[in-house]
């Protein structure tokens, strides 16, 4: 019985001492991998939207982030990216990084936009002349600089920026009314793509995303003290909880021309947000329908959606669902009381 006693705690000091040694040796290794403090190694950006602490999704789920089946996008190591076949040997090509399609099979919803944009023959700017991603975006944004950012849009995240090529801006009437008040992509994003009903649920059991893409509109907000395009997504999560998230979001759908005026001013989606509510999305003989064009993002404001559950592979419309939990995430916040009421007049477009 001694024996086995001093054996045991034997074992139990070894097996201690083990995972010291495990945990120091992945501690040095990210100190030396500054790779695995960026947000591709990290997906920080969803941890931060979702925690509670932030007013996230898990006010409604309860089920912390580790838990929750929607904590697997990251790129764990080089070779996602890299890794190619070099004469029927595995080694590394920074040429195969730099591939659009590379990049597309992780970034979903840029695929889903630019397929929508080619079918309607209205593609982005920058892609119409052949540009891709990496013509744009830094090796550091992609790799980290071992700071551990909570999301894209934290200040110092991200290098890419229109002015970097965009130096000066021609005159026009819309560049000299807005002044400094107004980031290029509010005006020259055509749209943002999103999806409704995002099924928690279905997350949680079945580990697989479902959801109702939606496309043809683009949200206001202000972030980084001027207005930028934004977007929203909805959820569904134990039945008939549901919650909605906005943020901004830079769309890969630039157009040449901006918006004219009446496509932001007095529209009748001010209107009804003047009115405090608006339908976002809506069933028109069974068929999903969601509102199109410009729409300002306004606190204490209803933005109405059709919620639907999941189950057996159909959706079923929720007769009652919750009144939604509103979140404003990636350092963005609603245009204020004034910047609504100035939407409210209407100004003629001019060059």
């Amino acid at each position: 019985m001694k024996m086995r006693l001093v054996s045991c705690l034997f074992f139990g000091i070894i097996f201690a001492l083990v995972m010291t040694i495990v945990a120091f040796a992945q501690e040095i290794k990210k100190e030396e991998c500054f790779y695995l403090s960026s947000l591709h190694a990290t997906a920080r950006g969803m941890v931060y939207w979702y925690d509670k602490s932030q007013g996230g999704l898990e006010t409604i789920t309860g089920v912390p982030y580790a838990e929750a089946g929607c904590n697997k996008c990251h790129v764990s190591s080089c070779d996602a990216c890299h890794k190619t076949d070099l004469n029927g040997r595995p080694g590394y090509s920074t040429e195969t990084a730099k591939s659009q399609g590379k990049c597309l099979g992780c970034h979903a919803r840029e695929a889903f936009m630019m397929k929508i944009d080619k079918e309607s023959n209205t593609p982005d700017v920058h892609f119409a002349k052949g540009m891709g991603c990496m013509d744009c975006h830094t090796a550091r944004e992609i790799h980290g600089d071992g700071i551990e950012y909570k999301s894209m849009k934290e200040k110092g995240a991200m290098d890419v920026k229109c002015e970097q090529c965009h130096k000066s801006l021609l005159k026009s009437a819309s560049h000299t009314i807005h002044g400094n008040k107004l980031d290029c992509k509010a005006c020259h994003v055509r749209h943002v793509v999103s999806c409704n009903n995002c099924h928690f649920e279905t997350m949680l059991k079945e580990k697989k995303r479902v959801s109702r893409p939606v496309s043809g509109w683009k949200f206001l907000m202000n972030y980084g003290g001027k207005v930028t395009s934004a977007n929203m997504q909805s959820f569904v999560a134990a039945g008939n909880k549901t919650f909605l998230i906005f943020a901004p979001q830079f769309s890969h759908s630039v157009k040449k021309d901006g918006a004219r005026c009446e496509e932001c001013h007095a529209t009748e989606t001010v209107k009804q947000l003047l009115r405090k509510g608006v339908d976002l999305s809506w069933l028109e003989g069974g068929k999903d329908r969601n509102l199109k064009g410009v729409i300002p993002v306004v606190n204490g404001v209803q933005y109405r959606c059709v919620y639907q559950n999941y189950e057996d592979g159909k959706w079923t419309p929720i007769s009652n669902p919750s009144t939604p939990v509103v979140q404003y995430v990636g350092f963005g916040s609603p245009l204020t009381e004034e910047q609504l009421t100035r939407l409210e007049k209407p100004q003629k477009s001019g060059k």
